[in-house]
C-alpha cells in the first residue's frame, strides 16, 4: 500500500537546521526517506545533526549566515532540485518598543524576512524548486496573539505570513504548495536555564490548556505532513500548533 505520508525519494532543504526545531525537522524528514540539505551557521552543530541521520539518506549540510547574500548564493548553488523547502532560520531579540534601535530592527528583519524572501527568489530563478513541491514557513503563534517585548519578532514573522500567502497564490498554477506553521512555546536546549527562569516557565505553562509546552518533534510531525503527498490540496494555510495557547 502506498504511504502518502512518506517522504521517500524527496529532496528537502531545511534552514536553521543546526539545533532545536530545524534540527528535528531535518532528522524526521530523513527518517521518513528524504534526502536532506541542512543549512545553518554553526558547523559543529550541523555535524552533530548530520550524525543523527542515516548515511543511507545521502544528506549533507551547508554552513553560512543567510543574512549575507554571498551565503545565499552559495547555498543555492549547493542545493539539489527540491521537492520540499522548510524555512526555519530566524532569531529573537526581546525589547520593549521604546528601547528598539534601528540596528536591532535591521538585524531582525534581515535574518527573519529579507534573507528568507531572497532565498526563495534565488531558488525559483535557478529552477531548484520542482513542480509539485511543498514550501513550509516556520512562523509563530505570536503573530496571532501578541506578547510584550516581542514587537520586532512579531512584526518580522507577520511579514513572513503575508509574503508566504502571496507566494502561495503565485505558485499555485505550478502546483507548488506554500503553508505557514505557527508554533507556540517549544522546548529547546536554550530554555529552562536557572531557577528564576524555571519559575517563569512554570507560570507561563499555565497558559497552555494541554498542560505542557511543545517539543521539537511536535512541530516536525506537522511539517512532515505538509511536505508529504497527503497535503497535496493544501496551500496558503496558517496552521497554529500551540497546545491550545491561542484559545485563551
Amino acid at each position: 500500500m502506498n504511504n502518502v505520508f512518506s517522504l521517500k525519494g524527496k529532496s528537502i532543504l531545511v534552514t536553521g537546521a543546526s539545533s532545536g526545531i530545524g534540527k528535528q525537522i531535518a532528522i524526521t524528514c530523513a527518517d521518513n526517506g528524504a534526502r536532506v540539505l541542512l543549512a545553518g551557521r554553526d558547523e559543529a552543530r550541523l555535524k552533530d545533526s548530520l550524525r543523527e541521520i542515516s548515511d543511507e539518506s545521502e544528506s549533507k549540510y551547508s554552513i553560512g549566515d543567510l543574512a549575507y547574500e554571498e551565503n545565499l548564493n552559495s547555498l543555492c548553488e549547493q542545493c539539489f532540485e527540491l521537492e520540499g523547502l522548510v524555512l526555519n532560520a530566524g532569531m529573537v531579540k526581546l525589547l520593549p518598543v521604546s528601547f528598539i534601535k534601528k540596528s536591532d530592527l535591521d538585524l531582525i528583519f534581515e535574518v527573519n524576512i529579507k534573507s528568507t524572501i531572497l532565498l526563495v527568489q534565488k531558488l525559483l530563478k535557478a529552477k531548484k524548486i520542482k513542480k509539485g513541491a511543498s514550501i513550509v514557513f516556520i512562523s509563530s503563534i505570536s503573530t496571532q496573539k501578541a506578547t510584550v517585548g516581542n514587537a520586532m519578532y512579531n512584526a518580522s514573522k507577520g511579514a513572513m505570513n503575508a509574503f508566504a500567502k502571496t507566494l502561495a497564490l503565485e505558485l499555485a498554477p505550478r502546483q507548488i504548495r506554500v503553508n505557514i506553521v505557527l508554533p507556540g512555546f517549544v522546548h529547546t536546549n536554550i530554555l529552562g536555564v536557572g531557577n528564576a527562569e524555571n519559575e517563569d516557565l512554570k507560570k507561563h505553562r499555565l497558559n497552555y490548556p494541554m498542560g505542557r509546552f511543545g517539543e521539537p518533534k511536535d512541530i516536525a510531525y506537522l511539517v512532515q505532513y505538509l511536505l508529504s503527498d497527503a497535503s497535496e490540496w493544501m496551500t496558503g494555510s496558517l496552521i497554529p500548533i500551540d497546545g491550545g495557547f491561542s484559545l485563551k
